[in-house]
């Protein structure tokens, strides 16, 4: 049943001349569910979310992200997807308001709902008396706190997050993945790509990318038994050993 497929992937390349940045990975991500994507550097995973999240096309393959093509389908792809990244996500020269509202008109909120929403997500975020106050003046744990509201205020299938809590300190990572857990309960779908391997025992699944390829994909439990290992830091060594390139 494909009804319950948030990401399909088949045999999904990128090729650069002759360098495989991604080499025919396969795998899918249900809905609803947080799917760790993770790899050294080099490994090809920033190359694959680039695709994903149709800002590039794949050489071969097929995949679709929220029902869409990949190759055909691109612009609706980026309506019904959310992303965060850790090097850029909000304009620290613009109010928390300005932002929830800039992003907001970016992805197509009218804009009476933007107003209303607005209001009711500074509430939620306990940021009523920052609302006015340029983002740049925030603790970086609130940034990324309010990067990740905005990041899902047009209410997308798909959240895409690439190395969100780079940064920042243990405790408020631990209560950004429990806003993950919140969201992830709706139905919306996670996908995340970490350097913290405490981070990935928090996914209901991993896939891991060693030179291009997904050497390895099923839950942080399952990965661990079958590598003979504690946690998901052995688990990353042992496959991550024999990567032949590095850079991203």
């Amino acid at each position: 049943m494909e009804d319950n497929k948030a990401i399909v992937c088949k045999d999904l390349t990128k090729q650069f001349g002759d360098f495989y940045a991604v080499n025919k990975i396969s795998f899918e991500v249900l809905k609803g569910e947080i799917f760790g994507f993770l790899g050294a550097n080099g490994a090809g995973k920033t190359t694959a979310m680039r695709i994903l999240c149709g800002l590039s096309f794949p050489s071969s393959g097929t995949a679709t992200v929220a029902g869409f093509d990949v190759y055909k389908q691109q612009e609706k792809i980026k309506k019904n997807i959310g992303y965060m990244s850790q090097k850029f996500s909000l304009y620290e020269n613009l109010t928390v308001l300005e932002n929830i509202e800039f992003y907001g008109g970016v992805y197509g909120v009218p804009r009476k709902e933007i107003k209303s929403r607005s209001a009711e997500l500074v509430q939620t975020l306990g940021l009523e008396s920052e609302a006015k106050k340029l983002v740049g003046e925030l603790p970086l744990g609130w940034k990324q706190k309010l990067a990740f509201s905005v990041a899902i205020f047009h209410k997308p299938q798909i959240v895409f997050l690439d190395e969100p809590t780079g940064g920042v300190d243990p405790v408020t990572r631990r209560q950004f993945w429990d806003m993950i857990y919140e969201a992830a309960a709706t139905g919306l779908t996670i996908f995340v790509t970490t350097h913290y391997m405490d981070e990935a025992e928090y996914c209901n699944r991993i896939s891991v990318m060693v030179d291009g390829k997904v050497e390895a994909l099923d839950s942080p439990a399952n990965l661990k038994k079958e590598f003979n290992a504690d946690s998901m830091d052995e688990v990353f060594y042992q496959l991550a050993r024999g990567a032949k390139r590095s850079g991203d």
